[in-house]
């Protein structure tokens, strides 16, 4: 049985970015530190590939480079019943592929000295005052702490006794060719034109295998999600009618179906010895962006541990309230209280503003490249977000815009 000093579960963004940023901050831990990833690289996932440029400078403050196949994004385009808005920034980010990205951001961990085994299913995990045992196909690796990074079915997750989530969701993508009408490549394009349900579809540019094609998707917010009484449709059904409508027939490209967990305040997402970072402890719901707050969420845990391990302090007792005062943690809240008023009674009006007024959109996108913000755009996007949910409030919005809130990863 190998000794560590941290275990992650799963070697995705969440997983590696934590073992990265704790070896960053405690650089003698990095030989302790063990990932355990349950498939081999390079692995695909079910994923759009939206990646922020926010997360890009998070890995680049640590001197990380991931370099892989990718569409540069330069702005968004969302059509609603009340028209269309497109708008670009610059470079906001990019599109990457799983696959490749989460191989680079594996080698890079293992360049820092982190221990990652692949091919380690992990069948169960054992919390008790001497750390954490893990139990994998692998074999059984003891730690002080264990890290779920290990997705919406996580092991850890279940181990500490929590709940799987009221604010789920379900998605489902396809790869097609790309058809006339499509937007321009350098845009991530919503379709929130179908009211039937409470969600979006999606056209990100991606290359695959050298190829320029489009990832199309549906993400349907489960009934429980939103201020709803009718049942949420099956995503593969929303998305063939989508398919159908943009002339492509449906039966010739390959489903790939995934499900997302919003985080849910109320939801403790630690226990002592114990953590939960990216999906396994919740994202954002709204869109349920995946990858940069991942990204964020393995900052924030790196050092948050490297704090906790040299204090020798493993209760993790403020763990939830760190993620919630963190930037990404009042974005993910805000998003969720938007999401609930933009899904309800006041749509309609919402979606006139934002097609006559985009400066929410705007600053919206600015957040997503990681962009400073100046403080008229604050005060803009403030005002927007009164309107989208008036139990905000200005002072709370104005507070993760702060230069306080903005220190945090």
């Amino acid at each position: 049985m190998a000794a560590n000093e941290v275990v992650i579960v799963g070697g995705g963004p969440a997983g590696v970015s934590t073992a990265l940023f704790l070896a960053h901050h405690r650089p003698a831990l990095a030989d302790r530190i063990v990932v355990l990833e349950k498939a081999r690289y390079p692995r695909d996932k079910c994923c759009a590939g939206g990646l922020g440029a926010r997360a890009d400078r998070a890995l680049s403050a640590i001197g990380v480079t991931i370099d892989v196949p990718s569409v540069a994004v330069n702005g968004v385009s969302a059509a609603f019943q009340a028209g269309e808005v497109a708008l670009r920034e610059g470079n906001i980010g990019r599109v990457v592929r799983r696959v490749e990205f989460d191989r680079a951001l594996a080698l890079a961990a293992r360049a820092r000295g982190v221990r990652i085994v692949e091919g380690a299913r992990v069948t169960g995990v054992s919390l008790g005052p001497g750390g954490a045992l893990v139990e994998s196909s692998a074999g059984a690796f003891q730690g002080r702490v264990a890290v779920g990074a290990d997705g919406v079915g996580s092991v850890v997750r279940r181990a500490m006794g929590l709940p799987f989530g009221r604010l789920r969701a379900q998605a489902v993508e396809v790869d097609t060719e790309p058809v006339a009408g499509d937007r321009a490549r350098d845009l991530l394009h919503f379709e929130m034109r179908d009211r039937s349900f409470a969600g979006y579809l999606w056209d990100f540019p991606t290359i695959v295998g050298g190829r320029e094609l489009v990832c199309r998707g549906a993400y349907v917010l489960h009934e429980g999600a939103v201020p709803a009484s009718r049942p949420a449709p099956d995503p593969e059904r929303v998305l063939r009618s989508r398919l159908s409508a943009l002339g492509l027939d449906p039966d010739r490209y390959r489903q790939k179906r995934f499900a997302e967990r919003g985080l849910d305040r109320r939801d403790a997402i630690a226990r002592p010895g114990a953590l939960l970072v990216g999906e396994a402890a919740g994202i954002d719901p709204m869109l349920g962006e995946g990858i940069a707050q991942a990204i964020a969420y393995g900052a924030l845990a790196g050092e948050y541990l490297a704090e906790k391990i040299e204090a020798r302090d493993l209760h993790f007792h403020d763990w939830s309230r760190r993620v919630a005062r963190a930037l990404f943690g009042l974005d993910i809240r805000f998003r969720r209280r938007v999401m609930r008023g933009f899904y309800g009674a006041p749509r309609e009006r919402i979606e006139r503003y934002l097609c006559d007024e985009p400066s929410f959109l705007r600053f919206g996108m600015r957040h997503f490249a990681g962009a400073r913000q100046p403080v008229l755009d604050a005060l803009r996007a403030a005002s927007t977000g009164a309107l989208f949910v008036g139990r905000i409030g200005l002072e709370r919005l104005l507070f993760s815009l702060s230069p306080r809130a903005a220190a945090s990863p």
